[in-house]
């Protein structure tokens, strides 16, 4: 049966956990950098139809913290995926009126990475229809132990009173502080954990995990996990008499 999406009921800020590339790759007999390549096809596809959709927010966990316990050769190859994948795309990214925003320890990634990184970020820091937000280096952990080292600093040197720190200030030191929360988490390969991917930011986020691997995670699955997102109830601690007044 064809699922119907409701596109005045669609998450404004998406965010996926892409995992699986080197287990599909495995299955088949392939090795894990074809995984790797696959699982680039699915993320221009994804990103097509969320443009498409119209959800204004779409951030991928690309590379953790933990990511560089890899073998040296695969995070290599996986760097060099990344630059070819960002040259290639640019000109789609400037058509499309896509912002490329990118969060994480980028400081620890290769130099020609950080070169491309901050070249296409650059060029597309003015586009407004979609902001696709790839986090590399990151992990939710370091991002919330920086902010919190970051605002004692500035209690220290008497830019802002202890009593000022709220939750708008926590956010605001946060590599994402530009960004909504998010509102549906997606994860792929039938792993059902967060793995220190944004923290903070889904705590009232609606979960979706899907046993299909982030190479075969296309248009169809996608609005799968929409369709399920827009037939749960969000009552933000509310009962649900209160929120159907």
């Amino acid at each position: 049966m064809k699922k119907n999406i409701d596109k005045y009921k669609l998450p404004k800020h998406l965010a996926i956990i892409m995992d699986g590339n080197g287990r599909w790759a495995e299955k088949k007999g392939l090795k894990r950098i074809l995984g790797h390549t696959n699982g680039v096809d699915s993320v221009k596809e994804i990103v097509e139809e969320v443009l498409n959709l119209g959800i204004p927010y779409l951030t991928l966990y690309a590379f953790s913290t933990d990511n560089w316990n890899r073998p040296k050769k695969e995070i290599g190859t996986l760097m060099n995926l990344l630059i070819k994948s960002l040259r290639s795309e640019f000109e789609k990214l400037l058509e499309n009126n896509i912002r490329l925003n990118a969060i994480g320890d980028i400081s620890a990634l290769p130099k020609s990475v950080q070169n491309e990184i901050n070249h296409v970020s650059e060029k597309t820091k003015n586009n407004t229809k979609l902001v696709l937000t790839i986090a590399l280096s990151y992990g939710a952990r370091e991002e919330l132990e920086n902010a919190i080292k970051n605002i004692l600093r500035e209690v220290k040197n008497n830019t802002i009173s202890m009593e000022k720190v709220d939750q708008s200030i926590i956010n605001k030191h946060l590599y994402t502080r530009n960004l909504p929360d998010v509102d549906l988490l997606i994860r792929t390969s039938g792993e059902k954990r967060i793995s220190n991917f944004l923290l903070w930011q889904i705590a009232y986020a609606e979960l979706y995990f899907t046993k299909v691997y982030w190479p075969d995670f296309r248009k169809k699955e996608l609005h799968n996990a929409l369709f399920n997102y827009q037939n749960r109830e969000r009552r933000f601690g509310k009962t649900s008499k209160q929120i159907n007044i």
